[in-house]
């Protein structure tokens, strides 16, 4: 049987995504990930650099994952939106990990200079479907990235303090708890929507 590289590679950032999100950056063991991975130590440092390098690989990879699967379009702001909810619901491990990032990295995160160009794309993408035509540079990129950065908020806070949402919503089903706030953040983005300035 011969050694497939690509199948350990892939193992590996499953089980430290696993990892990074229950334990966060400096909780996270590499033993652990290599025995979840069936791989040895050795790989995870040779194919990923260290565990520093691989939680920023784990973290790229899940906002890359985000934004291909789903993107804010503004001329479909409700679907586009609650196509989002439903995302971070399916993949908790995104908000763990981006809290984790916040909590216990320093400074500039790993990958910053490509997500930032990342998101200065969407940000251009939504101003090419009109948001904020009426305001002149600078202003229109900001309001874009303003409007962006809100949206992303509305959905995100949801999960990222599923205690709270238990505790205000006072409701005993967590399923229709999910189905009110996804309506509720649907309908707010799309009041939000209707006062911004598109076309």
């Amino acid at each position: 049987m011969t050694y497939d590289a690509e199948a350990t590679r892939r193992r590996i950032f499953q089980a430290a995504t696993a990892e990074f999100a229950a334990h966060g950056l400096a909780g996270a063991r590499i033993e652990r990930i290599a025995t979840e991975a069936r791989a040895n130590k050795q790989a995870i440092y040779l194919y990923f650099g260290g565990k520093e390098k691989l939680f920023g690989a784990v973290v790229r990879a899940k906002v890359d994952e985000i934004c291909h699967a789903s993107g804010i379009d503004p001329n479909r702001l409700s679907e586009s939106v609650g196509e989002l909810f439903d995302w971070y619901r399916e993949h908790p491990e995104l908000i763990r990990l981006l809290l984790w990032e916040a909590l216990e990295t320093q400074g500039e995160v790993q990958g910053e200079a490509e997500r930032r160009a990342e998101y200065r794309q969407n940000v251009r993408g939504l101003k090419d479907l009109g948001l904020g035509a009426d305001l002149a540079e600078p202003d229109r990129t900001r309001d874009a990235q303003d409007w962006m950065f809100t949206i992303l908020g509305l959905v995100a806070w949801n999960f990222a303090v599923p205690q709270l949402c238990r505790l205000v919503l006072d409701e005993d089903d967590d399923e229709a708890a999910s189905a009110r706030r996804r309506a509720s953040v649907v309908e707010t983005a799309r009041m939000l929507a209707e006062s911004r300035r598109f076309g």
